[in-house]
């Protein structure tokens, strides 16, 4: 078992631990953390990708393919919330009576004898968690990080530190957040959004985020966005200690002096006790200062010095497919600049838009989007025609399912016909991703941000494109 300066005690006689859909996001970085404190961890996922060779990589065995034999003498079996009902290693396990378990309830065994930080929210989960983490670890507290994204830096999006803090996204999407019980809490906005999940009521999912903070001992601390108004709504009923972060002057962590610069940020934070930090982000867009407002509180919070703070959020590279620059490259028209972004809820498309606008206010900005989710797509409609039409050209793909079956007008097609008729944008829709390099051959000029945004695998078109360089010609050719 790995070593830690205090003792971890061990979940009685589990031997090995199975994933099923091992390959997502939420449940890779979980399934390395156990591995490294000794674990037989397996999983299985429908394809092999990039994560699942790492996996393999680390002495995970995974099994490409969903089949009922994978369960064989597993101690427990952890699914996702992709994972439905039907799945054969679901239903193999049940008939095993092998223990069957939600990431987060594996998530929380992981926390039970740490101090934990979770951090939860509409928007921003990973890069705040990732931000934490840095500070942390910058201040040699050597922390364990199970992240929804790579954190470039370190080149992972989990580790199992020495030190006691284990630090952690909570998803609030199928409420198995309600599981975890940290020490501190972040929340960083709450927006509709996994409205199934809440049976479409916005205040049962509000109700859900109070009992969330609640789930904190009477000691622990809440930290949440004086920005967001539904936070604001909220804070009378959260019956733990509160510190508040945002830009309004009532924050007990306050941002302020907000300048955006080409490829970065400054500003200053004031906090409760009257201190200041001056802070620099290589990442641009105000978003994210606030999240790195959420860090400085938790970091302080846990006593960390200025100088700690400072290096870590100065020196943060950010996290993949969060803002993710791939370089101004020369396409034979001009030089277009290639950006990908995980942003998939329009508030969190919008964050970026504004970020580009900021840090390049006299360049053509050509978003590439893919809706995530027909659930999504469908409660969110009026706001992507809204969010989308801010933009300068957009190809519109067809929704990635994630697991959902087709909504009738809420499929790309529908989307792109509502925004043409809206008439900001005019906007191309193509049916596959392999048409997407032949269309940015034609609309893109000298000047261009190209983004690509949204959280199916649209990510894996920025590395297409940036393999073409974005060469005019080498995309027409493909087509």
């Amino acid at each position: 078992m790995s070593k830690t300066d205090f003792e971890v005690p061990q979940m009685h006689k589990v031997r090995r631990i199975h994933f099923v859909g091992i390959g997502g996001a939420g449940m890779n970085g979980i399934a390395e953390v156990l591995a490294n404190e000794g674990y037989e961890v397996t999983g299985s996922d429908i394809m092999a990708s990039s994560t699942t060779r790492h996996l393999e990589s680390k002495g995970i065995r995974v099994f490409i393919g969903h089949d009922r034999k994978n369960v064989e003498n597993a101690s427990v079996v952890v699914i996702s919330s992709a994972i439905k009902k039907n799945n054969p290693e679901w239903l193999r396990a049940v008939e095993l009576r092998i223990p069957v378990v939600r990431r987060a309830e594996m998530l929380a065994e992981l926390m039970r004898y740490r101090f934990g930080i979770a951090v939860a929210g509409t928007h921003g989960k990973t890069t705040t968690t990732s931000l934490i983490s840095s500070i942390y670890a910058q201040a040699g507290r050597d922390p364990t990080f199970v992240i929804g994204g790579l954190l470039n830096s370190a080149g992972v999006n989990a580790r199992l530190g020495t030190g006691r803090y284990l630090i952690a996204e909570a998803d609030e999407s199928d409420a198995s957040f309600l599981h975890l019980q940290p020490m501190m809490s972040v929340v960083t906005n709450i927006e509709e959004d996994h409205m199934d999940t809440y049976g479409g009521d916005f205040a049962k999912l509000k109700a859900t985020f109070i009992e969330f903070l609640h789930n904190l001992p009477f000691y622990g601390v809440a930290v949440v966005c004086n920005d967001d108004p539904v936070i604001r709504e909220l804070l009378p009923q959260i019956g733990r200690s509160v510190i508040t972060y945002g830009a309004r002057e009532d924050s007990d962590v306050r941002v302020y002096d907000f300048k955006q610069h080409t490829d970065s940020s400054t500003f200053k934070v004031r906090r409760k006790d009257g201190s200041v930090l001056d802070i620099r982000l290589t990442i641009p867009g105000f978003h994210m200062a606030l999240n790195a407002a959420a860090a400085i509180a938790v970091a302080t919070e846990s006593e960390i010095d200025d100088k700690s703070i400072i290096d870590a959020l100065g020196s943060f590279q950010g996290v993949g497919r969060r803002f993710e620059q791939y370089g101004e490259f020369e396409t034979g028209r001009g030089k277009v600049k290639l950006v990908d972004d995980y942003g998939h809820h329009p508030s969190e498309v919008r964050a970026t838009i504004n970020a580009v606008r900021a840090g390049w206010p006299d360049r053509r900005l050509v978003m590439i989007f893919q809706p995530h989710r027909y659930t999504r797509t469908r409660d969110c409609f009026e706001d992507f025609i809204e969010v989308l039409g801010l933009v300068d050209e957009l190809i519109l793909l067809d929704v990635y399912p994630a697991g959902e079956d087709p909504i009738v007008g809420a499929d790309g097609r529908s989307l792109c016909r509502s925004i043409r008729l809206r008439g900001r944008v005019e906007p191309y829709f193509v049916s596959s991703a392999d048409e997407v390099p032949g269309v940015v051959a034609d609309v893109i000029r000298d000047g261009d941000i190209l983004l690509t945004q949204g959280a199916g695998n649209v990510g894996k078109l920025a590395k297409v494109l940036a393999e073409y360089k974005l060469d005019i010609a080498k995309m027409k050719e493909r087509n």
